[in-house]
């Protein structure tokens, strides 16, 4: 008998069509209703339902009552990071949806990873924060320098709140569409909030889409040193 983590089970929890749109979907970092779910994969209320319970006993999504509703998010940041590295699998190798809508290049150019900035800038972001040496990489993973420090702390980032979370300050995350790194964690998370907060850029609603302006997108180059 084989023993260690039954990847099989997961990978077949993530394989249905139905219950990869459904993911895909929760990626935005909303909770969503079954309802919600069942418009996204195609499918009735009830084979939803039966989904999300399949999911939920995998500990893949996580549920959460609000009033005489149930919402739905994913479990933690691994499940996002798997989704978009098999995101990027299934562009490299040619296993893209048929159908293409109007906002696929700006998904691709700026979009959210559950919190974090994703796409074209999110990699510029990441690159370009390496370069100013404000984060650095090595084998235990992504942090930030004394510099990184500084310039956080100057641009409105509470380091020490983030702290007292659970998660991860710095983390690469695989982008699916550019196939390199983008920056997530709480930092990650907290720069795309300062960007929304300072008028830079602002979330599409009912999208993933993340769209600068003008002038956002001129002071974010000049962050990342373009």
């Amino acid at each position: 008998m084989k023993e260690g983590p039954d990847i099989a089970r997961v990978a077949a929890l993530l394989g249905d069509p139905a219950r990869a749109n459904m993911l895909t979907a929760l990626l935005s970092g909303k909770a969503l209703t079954a309802s919600e779910l069942a418009q996204e994969a195609g499918v009735t209320p009830q084979t939803a339902s039966s989904h999300l319970s399949k999911l939920e006993a995998g500990q893949i999504v996580t549920p959460r009552k609000q009033g005489r509703h149930r919402y739905f998010t994913l479990s933690g940041p691994d499940i996002v990071e798997a989704l978009e590295v098999l995101m990027g699998i299934a562009n490299r190798v040619g296993h893209n949806r048929v159908r293409t809508g109007p906002k696929d290049p700006e998904l691709r150019r700026a979009r959210v990873c559950y919190d974090h900035l994703a796409g074209d800038m999110g990699v510029a972001l990441f690159n370009g924060l390496s370069k100013r040496k404000l984060i650095e990489t090595d084998i235990n993973g992504v942090a930030l320098t004394e510099a990184g420090v500084a310039f956080a702390t100057g641009f409105g980032i509470d380091l020490e709140a983030l702290r007292k979370h659970r998660r991860p300050l710095c983390r690469e995350c695989l982008d699916w569409s550019a196939r390199q790194s983008h920056l997530a964690g709480s930092f990650g998370a907290a720069l795309l909030d300062r960007f929304y907060d300072l008028g830079w850029a602002r979330r599409l609603s009912e999208s993933r889409v993340v769209r600068f302006s003008p002038k956002g997108e001129q002071a974010f180059r000049d962050l990342v040193g373009e």
